[in-house]
């Protein structure tokens, strides 16, 4: 049984370019065209296939721990130059299977010639199909985590543009806030503050939360956290867009906001740090 593994796994490792070529036979049209307009190299990519079936041939007579180890750094490197060239996951492991059916025909033809033991063909798929199946994963894998990563980084990105810092003066910028804040929105806000507060060199920042739909506790202790940074820089907080409904609530809940400038809308905020009247509209 053993020298009849060595023989199929030598024929698959002798004939890995030409099964090589028999995968990208069976390949839909379709797949091709994909694979042709990413502009993956066709060489490059037909070494990678016999480099994989190779691999294969070699798990039916080689140390099985080492081959498993070479198809998972096989099933890395080729599944993130697959995302590389924006070829999809199901196409990747629509191509992962016909390898699998290359290797069983000739698996089938040689069985069919030198009438393999019963026991030979199971200890075969006992072999290489959790082969298919690593690589399977890998694929999966992969993907997901550069899914998850895309997602996190349009996520940071449409955070930060939730986090305007607008200068009206030489010494006064504005955050007019909107939506929801959470623990992750404010430790965004107050890392925005320090840092703009700070290259701006302005004396009084504004936090506008009129676009805040509800401030509980936790938003509360956020802010009261945010304004004790910013007076540690040197620069004064002041809170406005405290509707009559949010005052209720605040109110209610005990919360103390003596510590810093509140006013009902920016516009008050605005004259009590010197504009004039007449530059607002009535």
């Amino acid at each position: 049984m053993t020298d009849e593994l060595r023989y199929i796994g030598e024929k698959i490792v002798q004939n890995a370019f030409k099964l090589a070529q028999s995968v990208n036979d069976i390949q839909d049209i379709e797949y091709k065209q994909k694979l042709e307009k990413s502009g993956f190299p066709a060489a490059e990519f037909m070494e990678y296939r016999a480099e994989l079936i190779g691999y294969f041939g070699e798990a039916l007579y080689e140390d099985y721990q080492k081959t498993v180890e070479k198809v998972t750094e096989w099933g890395t490197k080729v599944s993130n130059r697959a995302i590389y060239y924006n070829l999809s996951l199901s196409d990747s492991l629509v191509a992962i299977f016909n390898y699998r059916i290359v290797i069983w025909d000739l698996f089938t033809e040689e069985l069919d010639q030198r009438k393999f033991a019963a026991k030979t063909v199971l200890n075969v798929s006992k072999r290489i199909d959790p082969l298919f199946d690593k690589v399977s994963r890998i694929f999966g894998e992969t993907f997901e985590a550069n899914s998850n990563k895309l997602v996190a980084m349009a996520y940071t990105a449409l955070e930060e543009l939730s986090v305007p810092v607008v200068p009206i003066t030489a010494k006064i910028a504005v955050i007019p806030l909107i939506g929801a804040i959470d623990s992750r929105r404010s430790q965004l806000i107050l890392e925005t503050a320090l840092m703009k507060g700070t290259q701006l060199k302005v004396s009084y920042l504004i936090l506008d939360v009129s676009g805040v739909p509800v401030i509980d506790t936790m938003v509360a202790d956020q802010i009261f956290r945010i304004e004790k940074a910013l007076k540690l820089t040197g620069i004064q907080s002041i809170l406005t867009g405290i509707r009559p409904e949010i005052a209720q609530t605040v109110a209610s809940l005990g919360m103390d906001f003596s510590t810093i400038k509140t006013y009902a809308t920016m516009k008050q905020a605005l004259h009590a740090l010197g504009f004039k009247q007449s530059i607002f509209p009535t």
